[in-house]
């Protein structure tokens, strides 16, 4: 019984990072300025959690020791998106999503230090091991173009995520995933929400359905979703199974945009799905 518990939720947290990964091909379509995105995006997700924290009659109330934690989470996954979506504008799926995945090494050498948990060298190995994925994925970075920037704003998001991830694993325990979550998207909003008169953002009316579909399945559930998986998982191992994100991100890139990879990007997934599968046969056993 319990194995059988855990592989749902190993399948859980797979089917969150797909949902996830349609934020590559999702940031990389819609034609309005980084921050107006996110802001909205926020907005919206904010909106469609609070109406389901409502009537699964979820309480929103929060110990006053834990609300700087949570305004802290959600300015750094703030922070996260408009790095992330900043780089996906200057490259392609492949490389805006990648550039992020130095977040699982990232995760493995701070979660034992921020956390006080024993550092574990398979976790070490597993990343070094997504980390000549990503070279393999990208393996001719000229250091004078848009893509370096992008790789550059690609490592700020993750170690921001990264930091989120980990101080976010100390409350989730206390409280509801959608709760927390619901939180974050409202410190966004309020940080983000006068870029909506600074910037153009009258384009929403022609992009509002994968703006709504970026709020709903990508961030209201799949973040959702891979919040409350730090319940069942560390957060090392909840971020290297999440290295599956970008070969979920690279098919959808491949069948909405055309953006078709290359022998050595297939290479690259090959070795990131294969730390993903150590992974969960890891934990599972």
């Amino acid at each position: 019984m319990q194995k059988n518990s855990h592989f749902r939720n190993i399948l859980e947290l797979n089917f969150a990072m797909l949902l996830i990964s349609t934020s590559g091909a999702l940031g990389r379509y819609i034609e309005m300025p980084v921050p107006v995105i996110i802001c909205f995006r926020a907005i919206i997700a904010a909106i469609l959690l609070f109406v389901f924290c409502r009537w699964k009659g979820i309480s929103f109330r929060t110990g006053s020791k834990d609300r700087l934690t949570i305004i802290l989470g959600g300015i750094l996954m703030g922070l996260h998106w408009i790095t992330y979506f900043y780089a996906l504008k200057l490259s392609n799926v492949a490389i805006g999503m990648l550039s992020i995945f130095t977040y699982p090494v990232i995760t493995a050498l701070l979660e034992p230090i921020l956390l006080k948990t024993k550092f574990q060298k398979i976790h070490l190995l597993l990343g070094i091991l997504v980390l000549i994925g990503i070279y393999f994925l990208v393996p001719d970075l000229d250091f004078s173009n848009s893509y370096t920037k992008a790789v550059i704003l690609g490592i700020i998001s993750a170690l921001c995520y990264s930091i989120r991830n980990i101080i976010m694993k100390t409350k989730v325990g206390e409280y509801n995933g959608s709760v927390l979550m619901w939180y974050q998207l409202v410190v966004i909003s309020i940080f983000l929400f006068p870029f909506l008169f600074i910037m153009e953002s009258s384009g929403i009316k022609d992009q509002w359905i994968p703006t709504l579909v970026l709020a709903l399945l990508t961030t209201a559930i799949g973040h959702t979703l891979f919040l409350a998986s730090f319940k069942r998982f560390s957060i090392t191992t909840a971020s290297i199974i999440s290295s599956v994100q970008p070969v979920y991100g690279i098919i959808i890139g491949i069948l909405f945009l055309g953006e078709i990879p290359i022998l050595s990007t297939i290479i690259g997934g090959v070795l990131i799905l294969t730390s993903v599968v150590v992974e969960s046969i890891r934990t599972y056993r």
